[in-house]
Formats: C-alpha cells, structure tokens, sequence
C-alpha cells in the first residue's frame, strides 16, 4: 500500500503554520471564505476544452489500461450477498479471463458487513478492500454510531474508508464541527495497537481516508472548493466527488475544481491529496476525458491509482469492449465481457 498522504520535508512545518486556521469555528469561517472564488464560466470552460482532445493509437491504449487500475469496483446495493461480492472480487482479479494482460483494478469497494467476504476472496492479489462508513450515503447519525462502523470495517480488514461529510453542517455553516468530524473518522481508521501513516510511522497500520463530499448537494462551485480545502486541512487522504446516489454525482467541473484544489493544497502545505471522480462515469470515452483533465492540471504525480481512481460500477465493462477493439479490430460487444 503506497504511503498516503505524500509529504515534503518541510510540510510539517508548513502544517503548523496554518493550526490558526483550525482553532476555532470563526477562525475557519474566515479561512474558507476567504478562498478565492471560483469563476464557474471559466471552470466550466476549461472542463469542456479538456474534453474536446483526441486520443488515439497507442497512446488511447495506455490511457484505457490506466483507467482500469484505477477504478474501485463497486457495489453498494441492499440486495448484495457474499456470493455476488465473491464473483466481483473474481472480475477485479481478472477483468477479461481471456487476456491475462489485462490490469487488475485498485480496489473492490462495498459495505462494512462485506469487508470480510471481499479480503477473503482477493487474497494475496494486492488490490484493496475499499469500504464505505459512517452512515453512507446520508451520514444522518450520531457521530459514535459513525466511528464505530468505520472501526468494524477496519476491523473487518478494509484498506481504505469513503466516509461521507455531514452537508446539514456544512451547509449551515458549521464547519468545525465537519472538520472536527473527519479527524475523528480519521483516528478510527487506524487499528488497534498501531499508529496511523500521516503521523509518519509508515507501519501500514492505518486505512486510508477518502471523504465523499457529495457535490450535488453542496450546491455551488465554492462550496465544493471550501470543502475540499476543509477535507485536506482535517486529514483526508483522498477527496471524492460523491456517493452515487443521487442525482448529480461526477462532472468534468467540480472533478476540476477538486484537481485544482489538490494542487494548490500541495503547493501551499506540502502534503499530496487523492481525487476520486464517483457516480455516472460509465464509458471509456468519459474516463479518458478525466485522466486527460488530470495530467493538464495536476500532472504525473497524480496519474497513478495511488493518487486517482474511479468509483465505478459499470465503466469496467466499457473499458474492456474497448480494449478488445483495439487488440482485435473488432468489437464484441457487452456479451463477451464477464457478468459482474
């Protein structure tokens, strides 16, 4: 498991400086809104330019194998069973049974009471068991309630924690009690008798954090900037668009505002952050628009799973028709890819 959140050698100090920030819920009012606001013209502008480059060839090659190493397999239904996360363990192993070339994915994500059944099935396979916590997707609980599911699902062996934010807070206004909550989640994310990887022990003892923002319900392009900035400054290791589950999840713009956040997050404090796009990314042509969007405005550092993934539970499908094309000249066809 890479060593998440990446530091600078100095970013310890740089972290220090901003404790002010923090201490109080005035003092972090004033730091958030005093963000610049985002020019939602120019972001949406930029979002579209980005999508209108042609990648093709080898290079189109490249990018759909990415694609599929950094998507987090998902299933987050009331109706899954063991066996239906064994047969998606199966595909995230071994996405096309015909073409041992093909990647393997990054993570297979589901429920807390799931956990087991998914380490069980992955094995030694080196992907990672993603779980969902603290309520999802509403988050509408008592913060015990919440630390506790997050303590059962890395308990239970989950590698990494999608947590969602309580937006009623945020929304009011209330930020530290949001940020006081994600420090919370994040001290549970760390088992029993270890010490978590942000305080630099590097014991691989703690599952990493990714805070599902819920963009849809935060409304405007500078809520979704302050939460980001929020997110960062209380200990997330990666920021995620969304759930899913509702009606506006991923876009091309507030997955940009995110990148833009990220960078700039690094550039001042010296600590790298993970994107995750989640919720209607379903064909090779979206997944591709991203991961140019990705090395335009953020670059390299970020193009690897370690630092970019997909919440995903279709797009695989996709990716794999796809890449047979490009393999055989031919295009199969949803029947000639595994049933997840």
């Amino acid at each position: 498991m890479p060593s998440v959140p990446a530091f600078a050698p100095d970013a310890v100090g740089r972290l220090a400086a901003l404790a002010d920030v923090t201490a109080s819920d005035a003092a972090l009012r004033r730091f958030l809104h005093g963000l610049p606001g985002v020019d939602a013209v120019g972001l949406e502008a930029r979002a579209a330019t980005l999508g209108t480059r042609s990648i093709k060839t080898t290079a189109k090659a490249y990018a759909i194998d990415l694609a599929i190493s950094m998507i987090d397999l998902t299933t987050l239904e009331g109706s899954d069973t063991p066996g239906k996360v064994r047969a998606l363990c199966a595909k995230g192993v071994r996405p096309d049974p015909t073409d041992r070339t093909t990647p393997q994915v990054a993570a297979i994500c589901v429920y807390p009471d799931m956990v087991a059944v998914a380490k069980e099935a992955l094995g030694a396979s080196g992907i990672h068991v993603a779980s969902v916590a603290t309520a999802f997707p509403a988050g509408r609980v008592a913060l015990p309630v919440k630390l506790a599911d997050t303590r059962d699902a890395v308990a239970a062996g989950a590698d990494e924690i999608d947590m969602v934010i309580d937006r009623g807070a945020f929304l009011s206004g209330r930020y530290l009690e949001v940020f006081e909550e994600i420090k919370a989640v994040k001290e549970a994310c760390v088992r029993t008798g270890g010490t978590s990887q942000a305080e630099g022990s590097g014991g691989g003892t703690a599952a990493h954090l990714k805070v599902i923002f819920e963009n849809g319900e935060l409304s405007t392009y500078d809520n979704i900037r302050r939460c980001s900035w929020l997110a960062m400054l209380a200990g997330a290791d990666f920021i995620k668009t969304s759930t899913g589950k509702v009606a506006v999840n991923a876009t091309p713009p507030n997955t940009l505002l995110m990148l833009e956040a990220v960078r700039d997050f690094r550039e001042t404090v010296g600590v790298q952050v993970g994107v995750k796009p989640a919720g209607g990314i379903r064909t090779s042509k979206d997944a591709i628009k991203y991961l140019v969007m990705v090395n335009e405005t953020v670059g390299d550092d970020w193009l690897t799973p370690d630092w970019f993934r997909f919440g995903a539970s279709s797009l695989l499908n996709d990716l794999l028709m796809q890449r047979q094309k490009l393999s055989t000249g031919r295009y199969s066809g949803p029947d000639y890819v595994t049933v997840d």
